[in-house]
């Protein structure tokens, strides 16, 4: 179903609230929600599995499933009954950008937020939005929350939010990841969760995981999904015969080295990550924390996943000929989607900058892995 509605979504700028629907009703939007709140409880690697999947058949719809999930984990650092409030619902979708953009200055018991954030995925479509904020006291001092974080993540009503049209770009169109933001918004202190000292109300495996270091595997499997989809796109073209050929595609020697090459990317970029996530998997169901080196394999398996899904996907759209540059084909918008996808913070090339740092030996700062 999503592929079927996947131009008209991309049309309308937001996933087509049918597909919204049925995904929602299937659970996918809350398998990294605990159990206790209605939420499946899934393993790191099913999570990361379910969203290559949904990307296999819809770049953004994948990525809509990306960010309720990794929004998600934060479900299991709430109190209770904020956690039933906000993920509870059969319904329940969270989306949000992480990043400590915003301010939340404690007012009596409270604190008031304003702040304004990019990248708001899902925004069409969640029922509760988020923000990094940083706090502050009520003199605009350095704060801290109860357990001593300074930076923390904000659940606002979506009533609270204004959604600002800015997500006019190239691929990903149906993700409505528009700018978005709130102006001194009373947020209670129990609807905000520290981000740089994690504390766990559901103490579970997935939770001792980095936040940021989920999120950046997950952005990686909506390519390697998109890349798949190239794959067997490109595989389909096998009649097709070029213009001024007496060829088919699949008779061609160039055409066959590619798809080949494509194929060995997207195995490889899987293989990757799933080594990655199993080691430190293995590790936390042993009740031990996980090794700086192993929070630095799972960001190298991130990023470079998504480099070999993205040369893939080109690899398939240039292969493909002409006719991949039609709206029919979904080779476009894969391709599109693909390098919208790749611009993300999470696996952007600075990345590669501390973990290299880091394998030099020399004194790096891992705490935002």
């Amino acid at each position: 179903m999503a592929d079927e509605r996947a131009p008209a979504s991309e049309n309308a700028g937001r996933v087509d609230p049918e597909v919204v629907a049925v995904l929602a009703r299937s659970g996918i939007f809350k398998l990294w929600v605990p159990a206790v709140y209605g939420g499946g409880s899934a393993t790191l690697a099913e999570g990361l599995n379910a969203i290559e999947r949904a990307a296999f058949h819809d770049g953004s719809t994948g990525w809509a499933v990306m960010i309720a999930n990794t929004t998600a984990l934060l479900s299991a650092s709430l109190p209770a009954a904020a956690a039933f409030e906000i993920f509870g619902g059969d319904n329940s979708i969270c989306g949000g950008f992480a990043a400590p953009v915003g301010e939340a200055r404690l007012v009596d018991e409270d604190f008031r937020v304003s702040g304004r954030w990019a990248w708001g995925s899902g925004s069409s479509h969640a029922t509760t939005m988020g923000g990094g904020v940083r706090i502050v006291t009520e003199s605009g001092a350095p704060g801290k929350l109860d357990n001593g974080g300074r930076l923390g993540f904000a659940f606002f009503d979506t009533s609270d939010v204004e959604l600002l049209d800015t997500w006019q770009v190239a691929g990903l169109k149906a993700t409505a990841s528009t700018d978005y933001q709130v102006t001194d918004v009373i947020v209670p202190r129990d609807r905000i969760v520290a981000l740089d000292r994690r504390t766990l109300v559901v103490d579970e495996p997935l939770y001792r995981f980095s936040t940021f270091g989920a999120l950046a595997l997950g952005v990686a499997m909506v390519v390697v999904g998109m890349a798949r989809r190239a794959v067997n796109e490109f595989a389909s073209l096998a009649e097709k015969v070029p213009q001024a050929s007496s060829r088919s595609l699949a008779e061609r020697s160039a055409a066959q080295a590619a798809l080949g090459r494509a194929d060995a990317n997207v195995l490889a970029a899987a293989s990757l990550v799933e080594s990655a996530v199993s080691d430190a998997w293995a590790t936390t169901l042993r009740g031990d924390a996980l090794s700086d080196r192993q929070r630095v394999v799972l960001r190298l398996a991130a990023n470079r996943a998504t480099e070999l899904a993205a040369d893939a996907t080109d690899v398939c759209y240039r292969g493909s000929g002409g006719s991949s540059v039609y709206l029919e084909s979904p080779l476009q918008r894969i391709f599109r989607d693909t390098h919208v996808a790749t611009q993300h913070a999470m696996v952007a090339e600075r990345v590669y900058e501390p973990l290299g740092r880091h394998r030099f030996g020399l004194a790096t700062d891992l705490r935002s892995l």
